[in-house]
């Protein structure tokens, strides 16, 4: 008896331990709850970018300290002075930042410090701070405000005064460079490829003797020395042609992102391409070609200063097999504007094309394959890399499903040409390798049969959900008592979020997330303006950021539990209204 008692104590000491919210599952009281788990994994926007000011004499020190996993927009920072003057300042140029539906745009992780010189300000004036930022997680915050009040300022003409008394942070003066999608170490490879063309690999004992001069034998340490020297020569000359273009495509990269840009560089590629297929050949001038020839034999080899001289102009002297190449890198870089990768991939494409060199002239001939039909073949392989590129830049402009079509018909076309060339070689192992080609082709060809086969049920366009707009509460609470005893699902949504777009384009357009809302009366605010009426909306509806997605029932009630924040796939958000949605 004394042992039942002991356990029953020890049940209900147990039971006072449950956390409330635990309790409140339990019980039934699943409101508070439901909202609190539906936001709990992201922090108010106070936390998320801590925003704080300091005002020293004519200095005004504005900081943001942000927290790990979210970022600040850059060109949503603005600075608007009330009743004062602000001299000019730099916004610094952030982070590149690749959004799906705005492009390139730069961002600002962990913490932001702006210095603004303060040339005039009256009693009373102020500075209107306007921020807006993101979490990683897919979850962005509405535009914030913040208005720092200034101490009076008498006027100084030492200050360099901005004379609409606004203030300038180059938002467009300091173009941010894009990433490139392909690593510079592709760079790499491709120069090692390169020197197995036809033009290229017979060259290397030539250029070998001509490194080493006619001066008595060197030892192994001084050839691979006078090897490298040659190399970083050449390397030096694409460096700087790297430099070049990206400088020059960071100026005008917003007229390189132009549809019409972009497809007239798509054309360019091509043509490139075709010339790695023999179709013409593309090189330099032959009188400047000879000019470069005759200074670089002017050079004295076993010299260091006469190898480096001969190893920068042969970085000039283009062969057939090395133009197209070197204009498709050269083109794609300007594309980006990014002058460290940009740099940085030509130096790595040059040393790529250095490595053989320097095994040659170390080792001789003996390392050197024969050759043979098979450095065409390898020209021709790189007539393919070439023709990568206009399929990723006409991705942007036609959009995914005509950029996986480009996909397929470059890789059959690929594969068709391993396959022929396959059918030259009759061993054993080139039959399994035939199988496997084939393979590869049928799988490639597989986007290509569903659009041919399925054109009927494809082209039709997709179909998106429809919404009611609302603009305010009242209208929203008039559209909720207009629902005639139907759930409702409200949308909040906002050009400046992101994941809003991503819900529109993968969520929402699920024929199996469609049919599970074909009873529901649908209903979208748009608060892109952020306007009084819209925060107000927001406050009420106790919205942290977007995108929000809120559920009612038949009698025009929140269901907490059924609140969505932060982005879910088709699959997810399926799942969730199976789960949660007020029948």
């Amino acid at each position: 008896m004394a042992q039942r008692f002991i356990t029953l104590i020890l049940l209900l000491c147990s039971a006072l331990l449950v956390p409330h919210s635990a309790q409140a599952s339990l019980f039934g009281e699943s409101s508070s709850f439901g909202q609190k788990s539906s936001q709990s994994r992201f922090i108010p926007v106070d936390k998320a970018f801590a925003f704080d000011f300091r005002q020293q004499g004519d200095q005004l020190t504005l900081s943001w300290q942000i927290h790990p996993d979210y970022y600040l927009y850059r060109q949503q920072i603005k600075i608007e002075p009330q009743h004062a003057t602000l001299g000019a300042f730099t916004l610094p140029e952030g982070i590149a930042h690749h959004d799906e539906f705005y492009g390139e745009v730069a961002i600002f992780k962990q913490q932001l410090v702006l210095k603004i010189p303060i040339s005039q300000a009256a009693e009373g004036a102020s500075v209107s701070v306007t921020y807006q930022g993101c979490a990683a997680a897919g979850f962005c915050y509405p535009p914030e405000v913040r208005v720092v009040p200034l101490n009076a300022i008498i006027a100084s003409s030492a200050a360099t005064v901005n004379p609409q008394g606004a203030a300038q942070p180059t938002h467009d003066s300091a173009p941010v460079p894009a990433e490139l999608p392909f690593s510079p170490l592709w760079a790499l490879l491709i120069g090692i490829g390169i020197a197995f063309t036809p033009c290229v690999l017979p060259m290397y004992p030539l250029i070998s003797a001509i490194i080493l001069g006619r001066e008595k034998p060197h030892s192994q340490r001084r050839i691979l020395i006078l090897a490298v020297v040659y190399v970083q020569g050449m390397a030096l000359t694409y460096t700087l042609l790297g430099l070049v273009v990206a400088a020059a495509g960071l100026q005008f990269q917003a007229a390189l992102q132009h549809p019409y840009v972009l497809i007239g560089l798509s054309v360019l590629f091509v043509l490139l391409a075709l010339s790695m297929f023999g179709l013409y050949s593309l090189q330099l001038p032959s009188s400047l070609q000879t000019r470069l020839v005759q200074w670089s034999s002017s050079q004295r080899g076993g010299s260091l200063a006469g190898v480096f001289a001969m190893g920068a102009l042969a970085g000039l002297i283009c062969s057939p097999c090395t133009t197209a190449p070197l204009s498709a890198i050269l083109l794609y870089i300007a594309q980006s504007g990014n002058m460290l990768a940009g740099g940085g991939t030509l130096y790595l494409y040059a040393l790529g094309m250095g490595i053989p060199l320097v095994v040659v002239t170390l080792f001789g001939n003996k390392l050197i394959p024969r050759s043979g039909p098979w450095m065409q073949y390898v020209k021709e392989a790189f007539g393919f890399v070439i023709l990568a590129l206009p399929v990723f830049l006409l991705e942007r402009v036609l959009g995914d499903v005509w950029g996986l079509r480009l996909w397929s018909l470059l890789a059959i076309a690929f594969f068709g040409w391993a396959f022929v060339l396959s059918l030259k070689t009759h061993s054993g192992w080139a039959r399994a390798l035939q199988l496997l080609l084939l393979a590869a082709l049928l799988i490639a060809a597989r986007p290509l049969q569903d659009w041919a086969f399925n054109g009927n049920t494809q082209q039709v366009e997709i179909k998106h959900l429809s919404f009611q707009p609302v603009a305010n509460l009242p209208q929203l609470q008039a559209a909720l008592a207009q629902a005639q005893g139907k759930p409702v699902m409200l949308d909040l949504y906002a050009d400046w979020c992101v994941a809003c777009k991503e819900f529109e384009k993968y969520t929402f357009s699920d024929s199996h997330v469609q049919r599970q809302l074909a009873d529901t009366v649908l209903i979208q605010a748009d608060v892109t303006s952020n306007s009084a009426e819209h925060a107000a909306m927001l406050k009420e509806l106790k919205v942290l950021g977007l995108p929000t997605i809120l559920f009612f029932d038949a009698q025009g009630k929140e269901v907490p539990a059924a609140r969505v924040t932060g982005f879910m796939n088709a699959t997810e958000f399926l799942a969730h209204l199976q789960q949660t949605m007020p029948r």
